[in-house]
């Protein structure tokens, strides 16, 4: 029999954003252990994690060793040249959040986005990256193995190569074949040689890579910002019309943060602050369903996926209201209170969807894919890391430093693009996450550790843009309201609403149409897509016992010693 606490489990996600279609949940592998679990979507990358703990490292170091590993075996969203949030709980300690979210160059201007042609593959869309400095703040102020000993294995997976496996088989295909994957050292460097199609069994070996990653090894995080490497970028920017220097490099720095933290149902719930959106935003989804009694109502019942609409639908017009990099923006303290949340309680018509319109009358309407990967790590002591981080869209701007061998991001897209135009599509254009020079763009990105009597039980996150927070709020609803084994929280059809568009998607339109009859009767528009890819980790206070689960959507696995 599972004891009680393993339906609390440590749980990582990833999202992305499909085109409306029939989507199935398949059902989440789980491996059982007493000592260290390490889950994510690369196989290999959790191999490294786990060797790290065997070889006597902590949750941080294995959490480093695993997304160093991923810039490498999940080029699609592991990167070295993006940022990311994250989340440590240290066994007695507070949870905080390394934040290591990318800035806009100093060149960047507020109209860039109106007074050019700019899309989501041009090397002015990169914000200058923040992984390098993010993982050694991390390895810092809580590694124990040496930094040389954690980053060692990537390099040798570059060096050597790995097997490539048929979900990234097809993935490079895609991106390879795209119209809009115009870079010729992204070819070279992912394309096969002989030009022939990627197959499940190929073996995929990235030198420069390997050489970057060994700088890094050998000298630390200043390799990257500093130096060759530095030159090799800002070299790469002039040729491409880019905008990152290698004083934005020199200038950049990570940031241990005061994580966001609030209460539901007696447990703690702590999650990344800006410039991360996540944190608050669940918080206040949460802090308004408290005011509800869902558990009766059932999960798949109306009633509790209209709270949960509307919830979700208050919170994100907040989100586009106030939320941006706090150095440039005065935030409100009371978004995450008890009584704020109490009065969007109050406002919701158990009867009807609100119009999102109505939601924030003085904001003016006008009428008119991301991919990021989240792991999952606890050591035998029980400190937990659940980490976030994203290039951005698919393999992110699709472009390879020369020399360097790694990826760039197109997180400048993160900002709001057209000061003071919100459209009913869900294009964002309110002030506080407007374009301005060192500024760090709004994220998503929700790594989230939640807390029973100072003990972890559930670590949440998931990649996938503005449907992060979403996916995160369901997985934590299904564990800690729904009490839910852990793979089937994972499992579970997903639900997203972002104020606008106007519109909820839902994953289990095919296994719940009486359910999605009665919302649409309630006025919501209901669309199907997939959202996620959650590998999670459940662990029991009491008996020590960990499960990590791998989500199967897209690809994982949870291994444990």
């Amino acid at each position: 029999m599972v004891p009680t606490l393993l339906r609390f489990p440590l749980i990582v996600a990833f999202v992305t954003f499909l085109a409306p279609q029939a989507v199935a949940q398949p059902k989440a592998e789980t491996v059982s252990s007493r000592g260290g679990v390490v889950v994510c979507v690369s196989p290999p990358a959790a191999e490294v994690g786990l060797s790290i703990l065997k070889n006597g490292g902590n949750a941080v170091d294995a959490a480093v060793a695993t997304a160093l590993a991923m810039a490498v075996t999940w080029p699609e969203a592991g990167n070295i040249g993006g940022g990311g949030f994250m989340m440590v709980a240290v066994p007695g300690r507070e949870p905080v959040c390394i934040e290591y979210r990318e800035t806009a160059p100093a060149k960047a201007t507020a109209d860039m986005f109106v007074k050019q042609a700019i899309g989501p593959y041009d090397h002015r869309v990169a914000g200058v990256p923040g992984t390098v400095r993010g993982l050694a703040l991390a390895h810092e102020k809580f590694g124990k193995l040496p930094w040389r000993q954690v980053v060692q294995p990537a390099v040798e997976l570059a060096e050597k190569g790995f097997v490539v496996n048929a979900v990234l088989a097809n993935g490079l295909n895609r991106v390879l074949n795209d119209k809009n994957t115009t870079n010729a050292e992204f070819k070279r460097v992912y394309g096969k040689s002989d030009g022939t199609p990627w197959q499940a069994g190929d073996k995929l070996i990235l030198p420069d890579l390997a050489r970057t990653l060994q700088r890094i090894a050998d000298k630390g995080a200043d390799a990257f910002y500093r130096g060759e490497l530095a030159e090799l970028l800002e070299k790469e920017m002039i040729r491409g019309g880019g905008l990152i220097t290698q004083a934005d490099l020199n200038a950049y720095k990570a940031h241990e943060r005061k994580a966001i933290h609030t209460t539901f149902r007696g447990y703690d719930i702590y999650g990344p602050p800006p410039p991360s959106s996540g944190g608050i935003v669940l918080a206040q989804m949460l802090n308004i369903l408290e005011n509800f009694d869902l558990k009766k109502h059932g999960r798949w019942s109306p009633e509790t996926l209209h709270l949960m609409i509307e919830a979700m639908r208050r919170a994100y017009a907040d989100r586009a209201r106030y939320l941006g990099d706090p150095a440039f923006t005065k935030i409100p303290a009371e978004l995450t209170t008890k009584q704020y949340a109490k009065k969007l309680a109050t406002s919701i018509d158990l009867r009807k969807a609100t119009p999102s319109a109505e939601v924030a009358p003085e904001i003016p309407i006008d009428r008119e894919s991301d991919s990021t990967t989240h792991f999952s790590v606890i050591d035998k002591d029980g400190m937990a890391v659940s980490n976030t981080y994203t290039l951005e869209n698919s393999y992110g701007n699709r472009v390879v430093v020369p020399g360097a061998g790694y990826l760039l991001n197109n997180e400048m897209t993160d900002f709001n693009p057209r000061p003071g135009f919100t459209s009913s599509s869900g294009l964002i254009g309110t002030r506080p996450n407007q374009v301005a020079p060192g500024k760090r763009m709004l994220s998503s990105q929700t790594p989230v550790i939640v807390l029973k009597d100072g003990q972890p039980v559930l670590i949440t996150g998931s990649p996938g843009g503005r449907t992060i927070i979403n996916t995160s709020l369901c997985v934590v609803l299904n564990v800690l309201e729904f009490g839910m084994p852990i793979d089937e929280a994972v499992s579970a059809p997903r639900l997203h609403h972002q104020w606008f568009p106007d519109v909820v998607r839902f994953e289990g339109v095919q296994q719940h149409p009486e359910l999605v009859q009665k919302l649409k009767q309630l006025g919501h528009r209901v669309t199907e897509a997939r959202q996620g890819d959650a590998h999670s980790i459940a662990i029991d206070p009491q008996s020590g016992i960990r499960i990590g689960a791998a989500d199967k959507r897209l690809d994982g696995k949870a291994v444990g010693e």
